[in-house]
């Protein structure tokens, strides 16, 4: 029996459907409030969790006689006031799910992690698996969560745990435009202006459920697994979604030393309105670094072949074009 907590998220929901195509039986761990209409036809077990309850976690894990926990709930946010969120989340969420797994002694872990726990530095623009995390101006808040997000998972490693990690890059999928990732494609169909310098690593949600699946099907290994099909320039990510979703594309360039202002701008926008602000100064920062992640490992140990871009943007936007946003 497999647990999957972020069940009914971005990656979760493609996750259950690619594991149910291999027999597996699934207890999806969602919110309270969390929405599952989309998912309401799947085979599988729903139950409410809090991460922040690692006795709760521990007695589900009993109940259902888990064998694997697939931790892939996480909140991404590149907004200072979220420091503490991201860090009561992603921090002690994992602490409790890994103190869960070793007091209900379930065998396996799996967690899915991010790129940007893998740390940046100035003057290095291929990372790998092996990279070291140093504290920087150059690592957002986000990026810190994550980190100590594994150390957490390492530290049940030492303790006993058998642990895989995967670090996605941007996961594109099929989901809730005002979610996640997938803002880039409302920002997009609504026709704004602006875009920077810069690069986006990228990466098909069904390619990293695939991984998943490859994982699962071997010993555990306690390694990291990039999960990344490439990258390409913010202004040719825009433009390919453009073409697609049958709108203008992003047209006026915003200057590298504009960023970091536009950023404060919007800033001030969304207090006054309450929205989510597009872009902050920590995911400016992020996104004019050139910096490539090396796919390597998953591509020669467990013979992932990554889709091409033009096909999971294809994907993507056909869901966005049937009038699909949530």
């Amino acid at each position: 029996m497999i647990a999957i907590t972020g069940a009914s998220g971005l990656l979760g929901s493609v996750i259950i459907q690619r594991l149910i195509d291999d027999h597996q039986s699934i207890v999806g761990l969602k919110r309270e409030t969390s929405n599952i209409s989309h998912l309401a036809d799947l085979n599988i077990k729903w139950l409410d969790a809090d991460l922040n309850d690692a006795e709760s976690l521990e007695q589900i894990f009993r109940d259902e006689k888990i064998e694997t926990v697939i931790h892939a709930a996480a909140l991404v946010s590149f907004r200072p006031s979220d420091r503490e969120l991201l860090l009561r989340n992603n921090v002690e969420g994992t602490r409790n799910v890994v103190n869960a797994c070793l007091f209900a002694n379930v065998p396996r872990l799996l967690h899915i992690s991010s790129i940007a726990a893998l740390g940046r530095q100035k003057g290095v623009d291929l990372v790998n698996e092996k990279s070291k995390w140093t504290d920087n101006v150059l690592n957002s808040d986000y990026a810190e969560s994550k980190h100590l997000a594994e150390l957490e998972v390492y530290r049940g490693y030492e303790e006993g745990l058998a642990i895989d990690i995967i670090n996605p890059s941007i996961i594109l999928s099929q989901s809730d435009w005002n979610r996640s990732s997938s803002q880039v494609f409302k920002y997009v169909y609504q026709q704004r202006p602006f875009y920077t310098d810069g690069l986006i690593n990228y990466v098909d949600a069904r390619d990293v459920a695939e991984m998943i699946a490859k994982i699962l099907s071997m010993p555990p290994t306690g390694k990291r697994y990039i999960a990344s099909a490439g990258a390409i320039e913010i202004k040719g990510f825009f433009s390919t979604i453009a073409m697609h979703l049958g709108k203008r594309a992003p047209w006026i360039r915003v200057p590298r030393p504009l960023v970091v202002m536009a950023a404060r701008i919007e800033h001030l926008r969304s207090a006054m309105t309450g929205s989510t602000p597009i872009v902050t100064a920590q995911s400016a920062r992020s996104a004019k670094e050139k910096i490539r992640y090396d796919n390597q490992r998953a591509i020669n140990e467990l013979g992932l072949k990554f889709k091409p871009f033009e096909e999971t943007i294809r994907w993507c936007c056909e869901y966005y074009s049937n009038g699909s946003t949530n």
